[in-house]
């Protein structure tokens, strides 16, 4: 009996980490934040509509790609350099012109900054 519950202990613990990655399940890994933009922003050429949005992002080290989704469709990607988080998450945006563009999205684990973002003194 001990050796049956051993075993079923380690297969649990092999298995349980290959769920992670499986959209939906609901243990280690399903995590998918939001965020609110509560204006049209523009990233890069794409205008991206006020709502809520699910973010991801993939890459290692500080150079990140992130994609914004909405009702499981893919609104934009663009890329962007991680930085520390904070405990109130938001959204910052910069004007140019009559433009607004999405600067920065910050959450708690992370701060996104978008790379193509036009900043003071450039067109």
């Amino acid at each position: 009996m001990k050796r049956l519950l051993g075993f079923a202990l380690v297969a649990a613990v092999l298995v349980t980490p290959a769920f992670a990655g499986i959209k939906g399940f609901a243990g280690i890994g399903s995590h998918n934040p939001t965020v609110t933009i509560p204006e049209n922003v523009q990233v890069g050429s794409t205008k991206v509509p006020a709502g809520d949005y699910k973010i991801a992002w993939t890459g290692s080290g500080s150079d990140v790609q992130v994609t914004l989704s909405q009702k499981d469709k893919v609104v934009a990607t663009f890329s962007a350099k991680t930085a520390g988080g904070s405990n109130s998450p938001n959204v910052q945006t910069e004007k140019k012109g009559d433009v607004l563009f999405l600067n920065t999205i910050t959450l708690k684990a992370v701060s996104l900054v978008v790379e193509d973002t036009p900043h003071t003194g450039q067109q």
